[in-house]
């Protein structure tokens, strides 16, 4: 008998990666901090190295305010940003407007995806909303201003995130701090800033005692955070909505914590207060290592084993803490590691369905292209696409966010049970067996020639075959596999039969009698492999 190979041992070093760099790693990398790399990144990725690759990805750049497209919107004129605007008079033309300027904010969502570029902006933004998981206020002004927040601090220092997003409208008014009074204390907020944003829970040691805290730090953090009202919602006069601190509404008796914060005092300060709270809270090294086993279950894998429980989130959390809580110096380590390029965790993630469909459209260059509206409108029925699949940007299933980021031990694999597998080979038959996505008398078809046209030898059939292998699937194609899919684009025939067709359409542009044989072969590829158990994972 032949002897069995045996996988390669896991490498949990922490320290920078200096192996092999082909378009394996560089596409890797890719993957895990982008919506859907293209080729020619990858092929950027691998001529630029490492560490200027990683660099450039840790770039956040600015971007545009939503625009109005909808005919429902009342005040604001077309192409232009409502979210400093005021609603008009009546309930019912509020609502109207507001619904305009929801619908703004989805298709903002979506483009801001599908023109990411090359920054880790959009995944990091996606991360943040799923830890701080609110869902869409009742005015869009509230929802812009908490995605603003999040992308403000894509990168920066998580302790003042935290200060920040505490005392955020929308976060006041969907854990209830707005209604947070001397005269009736709600602890929602106060009780997920430690069990989800913050120290985490922790096993229950005793009555009312999870490790990291107490029901009784609960209780004190409600009466910390008492104070503060949301003003301006949906208003016809205020033109954003601010959270203002009531002096009269907040509780100014000293509140003392449980030994977990070392039993400390804090005193009555005011608008202030909460602040100082979060200053103790971040003083526990189990704030660090809770956020650090997020960010590896989003970037790296779901699986925290004991082999990474001790060697690498305490490297991630000491890097956290010595640099007083910026996050961008730990997600720069996390992506040079030679742990970060280990086969293992190749493949190891299934994708959200955000993930799936845009690394459709960003991997083969599709953007819709048309105008404001129509672009709006495709950008909306993707939302609603993803949407359908589980995951609506704005909307997570409650304060944790979505299950398949926590939920043991299936959690990726939660994103593609049978009746959502099924939707995603729908969507996928939409882009490619199908015509695309109809709207506003266009179609939102897949970009195959630009696709095609900047793959790394187009005219040659086998190499097409393995660029769309690179692009598309982390841990590559069987020999089997890329010679059905070669079958498929060269319709059976000889290679040189595709040689053929494609110099053909490239030498009579804009002749479809050439460009339409190309585009069907090229699509029916694509089918295929977005139909690969192999596509499905990142």
């Amino acid at each position: 008998m032949p002897e069995q190979i045996e996988n390669p041992p896991i490498s949990y070093n922490m320290a920078p990666y200096t192996g092999p760099w082909t378009k394996a790693e560089a596409a890797h990398l890719l993957r895990r901090t982008l919506f859907g790399p293209t080729n020619q990144q990858i092929l950027d990725a691998v001529s630029a190295g490492m560490n200027t690759t990683v660099t450039n990805l840790l770039q956040i750049p600015v971007i545009g305010e939503p625009l109005t497209y909808h005919p429902n919107e009342a005040i604001v004129p077309f192409g232009s940003p409502w979210t400093n605007a005021v609603y008009p008079s009546g309930a019912a033309a509020a609502g109207t407007t507001a619904n305009a300027r929801n619908l703004s904010l989805a298709a903002w969502m979506m483009k801001r995806i599908n023109e990411e570029q090359l920054t880790i902006a959009e995944k990091m933004c996606l991360f943040w909303h799923n830890h701080f998981a609110a869902t869409a206020t009742g005015d869009p002004r509230a929802t812009y201003d908490y995605h603003a927040l999040i992308r403000q601090h894509a990168l920066g220092n998580f302790r003042q995130f935290v200060k920040d997003i505490t005392i955020n409208p929308a976060m006041l008014l969907f854990l209830n701090g707005a209604t947070n009074t001397l005269y009736s204390p709600n602890e929602n907020y106060a009780r997920e800033l430690l069990e989800l944003f913050t120290v985490g829970k922790g096993p229950q040691i005793g009555p009312g005692d999870y490790t990291n805290y107490t029901e009784e730090d609960v209780a004190a953090g409600a009466k910390i955070l008492t104070g503060y009202l949301v003003d301006g919602i949906g208003s016809d006069t205020a033109t954003d909505v601010t959270a203002n601190f009531t002096p009269i509404l907040h509780d100014t008796s000293t509140k003392t914590l449980s030994v977990h914060f070392g039993s400390v005092s804090v005193p009555d300060n005011g608008p202030n207060e909460y602040a100082d709270y979060i200053d103790i809270i971040f003083q526990q090294n189990a704030t660090a290592e809770y956020i650090c086993r997020k960010l590896y279950r989003y970037f790296v894998n779901y699986d925290l084993t004991v082999a990474v429980e001790t060697n690498v989130i305490p490297i991630m959390a000491a890097t956290l803490i010595s640099n007083n809580y910026e996050v961008l110096p730990v997600i720069a380590q996390l992506l040079k590691s030679v742990h970060f390029y280990d086969v293992s965790v190749r493949g190891a993630l299934i994708k959200s369905p955000i993930e799936m469909i845009w690394s459709m459209f960003n991997g083969t260059e599709s953007v819709p292209g048309f105008d404001l509206l129509t672009d709006s409108e495709l950008n909306v029925l993707v939302y609603s696409y993803s949407d359908a699949m589980g995951q609506g940007y704005a909307a997570p299933p409650s304060v944790a966010g979505w299950a398949a980021y926590y939920q043991a031990p299936a959690f990726s694999q939660l994103w593609v049970n049978s009746a959502l597998l099924k939707t995603r080979f729908q969507i996928t038959d939409y882009m490619t067996y199908l015509a695309g996505i109809p709207a506003n008398g266009n179609t939102w078809e897949l970009n195959v020639f630009a696709f095609l046209d900047n793959l790394s030898l187009p005219a040659n059939a086998p190499s097409v075959i393995n660029d769309i292998a690179d692009v598309f699937t982390p841990k590559g194609m069987s020999a089997t596999q890329k010679l059905i899919l070669k079958a498929v684009l060269t319709n059976g025939l000889p290679d040189f039969e595709w040689t053929i067709e494609y110099n053909n359409y490239v030498n009579n542009p804009g002749n479809i009698t050439y460009s339409d044989p190309v585009k069907t072969r090229i699509k029916l590829v694509l089918q295929q492999v977005f139909h690969m158990p192999e596509f499905q994972t990142i």
